[in-house]
């Protein structure tokens, strides 16, 4: 899934057709939402949805202004190192693919030969065998928090900056 921002008058190319995948999106928005609050409308919630919100083209313009200036300032860097720590600090969530053994048993597994499959030389110091492998934890058992799945990338709030400066204002679909 994902989310097609669509310009209302565009003043060029640029302007006319933003994407994000949910994954790159959420972040996006969301570090919008957090540091410019008053830039992101009376229903901000929304814009994490595709069902048409948006901004005027004073409020869009304002917004990029603002996610320009976060970045020359180093803001935007600070937030990224902020929240990967975040990231970071988060649990590893048992592995529901192996029920957290790190070795795959299930018919999937077996077709795959993953139960036998030899483990990297830094895995199995990690876990304590050679053999008996996952593909959703590379056989430790265990894997990354979900969160991780949403990546927030500097460039991205440059693209999206560079955007509602000649968007026209715009529309989440």
């Amino acid at each position: 899934m994902g989310m097609d921002v669509y310009g209302k008058n565009a003043h060029t190319e640029q302007g006319e057709y933003f994407r994000n995948n949910v994954w790159y999106w959420r972040p996006l928005w969301g570090y919008c939402c957090e540091v410019h609050p008053d830039l992101c409308g009376n229903d901000a919630d929304s814009g994490f949805h595709n069902d048409g919100y948006g901004l005027n083209e004073d409020e869009a313009t304002r917004l990029g202004h603002a996610l320009l200036d976060d970045i020359e300032t180093g803001r935007t860097e600070q937030y990224r190192l902020d929240y990967m720590a975040q990231l970071a600090e988060l649990p590893r969530t048992p592995c529901p693919h192996c029920g957290a053994t790190g070795i795959r048993k299930d018919a999937v597994g077996i077709d795959m030969g993953q139960h036998e499959k030899a483990l990297s030389p830094e895995v199995a110091s990690l876990v304590g065998r050679d053999f008996g492998w996952c593909n959703g934890c590379d056989g430790i058992g265990t894997q990354a928090h979900f969160a991780h799945n949403y990546p927030f990338v500097v460039e991205n709030v440059k693209e999206f900056a560079e955007f509602l400066l000649v968007s026209g204002g715009f529309e989440i679909w």
